[in-house]
């Protein structure tokens, strides 16, 4: 849609934000209508419509088989169009149209903000299965033009609503009619059947519906009385009403087709099963991290132990090795922790490396320096745990052999992560270079005895699936370069529309 406008007519950014709100809430009319919806609007001349939106109704056929987001119709060949843009109104006038032998009764509804008409809704009701309407089709019908007489004076959408459109309620999951003082004139069986489960006993229509809401639920004192306004329909808002064990979500919706409240709507939609399904993913989460976090705890325990025993080392050689396997098992347990307190199985990477760096260089404190550049950004556990070891190994080797016992120097760790300049989607390529004394001559990454080379190889190769190599750095020292697939980063949906 935001293509089209731009393209075809006239409209600021303001006007597209409301008829982005519009179709945000236009299922509703659609649904209360059993009628197609097609968005018009001008175009930039004046001489023809673009269609820009266009919605369908679940509670009736179509009347429309075909896409018509895109087209363009010169004006003068739809009266109705015309009539509803000048004037301002809704326009119903005409016998019906016949498409492929189905017999369409078309409206003109205005769209309007500010005074200002942006644009023309033509409502399509396929008659073809017309029959006496029922108790539930009038009330349908009725609140269907209750909204189109707002939405040409302006007062719907409301504005400022951030709405969930996967999860509000629909007209087919229950509605409820209410007069200006909040009694119920009418009620769905799918409203009163989620009513009797929250345990109201007897018919909900003559009842007051806030003061019937607030007694069901559990006493909540001050929250009672915005509960009651709200189901009473006074504004536009959405609540959850939780009462015996059932768990219902209502929608309220003021009726102001002349600028007068004469009542409201109430959408609602029985949750309780969604409810009790994040309720378990909560539990089952709580429990995860919980585990990690006993995992963190023994792992550091196990460190401890190392550590101690090191200390009761006379070999010089043993305590080099006791203190090597502790700063192994502390790459792990810092995973852990970080796991622990995340709601899923992924860890900002960036936080652990600069973790890893900051533990690997107490190894030489005031010699060696190191730093990071680039963004490992959000992985997986299955990658976390091998990646943090991969660095502790690396890193730790660098200081032991790239550097003498007085000697000072750098290192940096670069990442890469898939869709960066030359890399491969999907991808991350780390480096880990120094600068300090480099490679001795015939040096051979895939075949070095070296303890802590043989476990990165096993880890990059085997259990990341990777690349691994180690070669002189271009002016001094040596690179250590991983190429390892990871699954793309799912950014956040804030950050997308950033």
């Amino acid at each position: 849609m935001n293509d089209l406008v731009r393209q075809h007519t006239a409209l600021s950014d303001t006007d597209l934000e409301w008829l982005h709100l519009l179709i945000s809430e236009w299922q509703l009319l659609s649904d209360l209508s059993f009628a197609d919806l097609v968005l018009w609007v001008p175009t930039l001349d004046g001489t023809r419509y673009v269609s820009v939106a266009q919605m369908r109704p679940n509670t009736g056929p179509t009347s429309y088989q075909d896409d018509m987001v895109g087209h363009l119709v010169p004006r003068g060949r739809r009266p109705l169009l015309d009539a509803a843009l000048d004037e301002g109104r809704i326009v119903r006038e005409g016998d019906p149209e016949w498409r492929e032998e189905v017999p369409v009764r078309v409206e003109s509804i205005p769209v309007r903000r500010e005074g200002r008409v942006l644009g023309v809704i033509a409502r399509n009701t396929n008659l073809l299965t017309v029959r006496t309407p029922s108790r539930l089709e009038l009330t349908y019908l009725q609140s269907a033009s209750d909204l189109a007489q707002m939405i040409a004076a302006g007062s719907f959408p409301f504005p400022g609503q951030q709405l969930d459109i996967d999860h509000i309620p629909r007209v087919g999951d229950g509605l409820i009619r209410l007069d200006a003082d909040g009694i119920v004139q009418y009620a769905s069986p799918n409203a009163l059947s989620a009513y009797h489960r929250l345990g109201l006993a007897t018919d909900i229509v003559g009842l007051h519906l806030g003061q019937a809401t607030a007694d069901l639920a559990p006493s909540r004192a001050p929250v009672d009385e915005a509960l009651v306004k709200l189901a009473s329909g006074w504004a536009p808002r959405g609540a959850e009403v939780e009462a015996n064990d059932c768990v219902v979500q209502l929608r309220t919706i003021p009726l102001k087709p002349k600028g007068i409240r004469i009542g409201s709507l109430i959408l609602l939609r029985d949750i309780t099963e969604v409810r009790r399904r994040e309720r378990e993913l909560m539990t089952k989460d709580a429990t995860i991290r919980e585990i990690h976090h006993r995992v963190k705890n023994n792992l550091q325990t196990v460190a401890a132990l190392l550590r101690l025993q090191a200390r009761r080392m006379d070999s010089d050689r043993g305590k080099e090795a006791l203190n090597e396997a502790v700063r192994r098992v502390g790459s792990i347990a810092i995973v852990h922790e970080t796991l622990s307190q995340t709601l899923d199985e992924r860890v900002e990477f960036d936080e652990i490396a600069d973790r890893v760096l900051a533990m690997v260089a107490e190894i030489s404190p005031g010699r060696v320096k190191g730093y990071r550049t680039g963004r490992f950004g959000v992985l997986g556990a299955e990658v976390a745990t091998p990646l943090s070891m991969v660095l502790t190994e690396v890193l730790q080797n660098a200081l032991e052999h790239g550097f003498g016992p007085d000697q000072q120097g750098t290192i940096e760790v670069g990442a890469v992560r898939g869709g960066g300049v030359g890399q491969e989607e999907g991808r991350l390529l780390v480096t880990v270079q120094d600068d300090g004394n480099g490679l001795p001559d015939g040096f051979d990454a895939k075949s070095a005895g070296n303890l802590g080379l043989q476990i990165v190889r096993t880890l990059v190769e085997g259990e990341l699936g990777g690349t691994f190599d180690m070669v002189p750095a271009p002016e001094r020292g040596t690179r250590v370069i991983f190429d390892l697939p990871v699954p793309a980063e799912k950014r956040d949906k804030r950050e997308k529309e950033k």
